[in-house]
């Protein structure tokens, strides 16, 4: 399985999803590989960071460019392939789009954010000529955590517009867990923090059978 992690702006947690869920997949014994098409290289750093700290470690690929053929042929080779795409519209992020089968597109419950989500949705439309198979959801990400504020409500709302974004159920909220845990080269999953644990976990439940 191809898994993308994409958007067409920065700061939306893009690679905070893809490292989490790679380390996730990881320990519940699933063969998986990151490729990291970024120029910020915020996977490849974190794959890094594992194998300083001593950790089990996470494979990490960089490549730039049409990344298509690197994804058929990992493909090959790992159970999942997740792909770390930079926050921009790029030749990157559009190639992927052609062979990925999941594409999870992180935004944050801001307008700013919000805006962005037509182009996104012509993307993908435009991605399904060529791959019909490949299939989309935006995840709230970076949320707030306070419950007082609606604007996760306004998101879903506004989110009912898209018809090839489909909102997933699962939400990453904003929480300084994720921030410290990246830095340590960690998973949420590998730290005590229940809640932000849970949150990976219904994620990666939500997009695939880990049942075997």
């Amino acid at each position: 399985m191809i898994l993308l992690c994409g958007a067409i702006k920065g700061g939306v947690g893009k690679s905070t999803i893809a490292a989490n869920l790679a380390v996730h997949l990881a320990t519940v014994g699933v063969d998986v590989v990151i490729l990291d098409t970024d120029a910020q290289a915020t996977c490849a750093r974190f794959a890094e960071r594992r194998v300083e700290a001593g950790l089990p470690p996470i494979n990490c690929i960089q490549r730039t460019g049409d990344v298509s053929h690197a994804l058929r042929d990992l493909a090959t080779r790992y159970q999942v392939v997740i792909v770390d795409a930079g926050g921009r519209d790029s030749r990157e992020l559009r190639t992927a789009m052609l062979v990925a089968d999941l594409l999870l597109t992180p935004i944050r419950a801001s307008q700013a954010d919000l805006e962005t989500l037509p182009a996104v949705n012509d993307l993908v439309r435009l991605a399904k000529d060529f791959n019909p198979s490949l299939a989309a959801h935006a995840v709230l990400s970076m949320a707030p955590t306070n419950p007082v504020i609606r604007e996760i409500e306004d998101a879903r709302q506004l989110l009912a517009d898209f018809d090839q974004l489909p909102l997933a159920n699962s939400i990453i909220r904003d929480r300084k867990v994720f921030r410290d845990a990246m830095l340590a080269g960690k998973g949420v999953v590998e730290l005590d923090n229940g809640t932000a644990r849970a949150e990976i976990q219904l994620l990666a439940q939500e997009f695939f059978d880990l049942s075997a």
